[in-house]
């Protein structure tokens, strides 16, 4: 039912495969169909013209679209210093950045003509694109603790109070192994409290990243399959 292994860029047409790639979204509408802290059923639609996915409950109605949570900087400008050094490792965890352990769902409407989550973890220097970066936000914000993407991620609260707490935010999309026992996020390379960008200072920090990023997307493809074997006995 799900294959860990699939590369979402070899069905998306040339395309990004967040937009284009029709088992991604198969995959997507598979894995987080299912019951919300409240009991509700999170009932994923694909079938609603001009929307990726679809989701209608008593809280409101919510378009949904797919993100790529790893990143591999292969094609940003600014780091072509770093990655036109180690290309085929920066190929590597392109290439393996690339199956459903590193795909999420977030609320892709324009609120107010302003940023999207998407849009603005990829815009603040603060977070460049950097998905243990973005946890951390959503991590705040489940507290009231302020963060660079507090502002965009309250334009969506009534998607985040579906999940009720962080906790359960980060069970409910098999996020668990980026978040350590005490909850606290497993970051990638060492944090400074968004005091200042993240930054590679050269090809060792470069390595550590992404020596973590793919220990995470391994480990969510465990969960997902762990998962899809539990969904597969609920139907037999």
């Amino acid at each position: 039912m799900i294959d860990t292994s699939f590369d979402m860029s070899s069905d998306a047409n040339g395309g990004d495969p967040d937009a284009t790639s029709p088992t991604l979204r198969k995959y997507h509408k598979l894995l987080w169909r299912k019951r919300l802290p409240s009991g509700e059923l999170f009932d994923l639609r694909d079938d609603r013209r001009g929307y990726y996915l679809f989701y209608s409950s008593p809280s409101g109605d919510f378009s949904l679209g797919s993100d790529a949570i790893t990143h591999s900087y292969k094609n940003q400008m600014k780091k072509k210093w770093l990655t036109t050094q180690i290309p085929e490792v920066v190929q590597d965890l392109f290439n393996r950045g690339s199956t459903i352990g590193a795909y999420l769902i977030f609320p892709n409407n324009q609120i107010d003509r302003k940023y999207t989550i998407n849009q603005a973890r990829g815009i603040l220097r603060l977070i460049d694109d950097r998905f243990d970066l973005t946890l951390e936000c959503i991590r705040r914000y489940y507290i009231n603790d302020p963060s660079p993407l507090t502002e965009t991620l309250r334009r969506y609260a009534s998607f985040f109070e579906l999940f009720e707490s962080f906790e359960c935010y980060t069970e409910f999309f098999l996020l668990n192994d980026l978040v350590d026992q005490q909850g606290n996020i497993r970051f990638y390379l060492p944090f400074d409290d968004f005091q200042s960008p993240p930054e590679f200072r050269g090809v060792e920090d470069y390595f550590i990243y992404r020596d973590r990023v793919l220990e995470f997307i391994n480990a969510r493809n465990r969960r997902i399959e762990e998962y899809a074997r539990y969904l597969k006995r609920q139907t037999e």
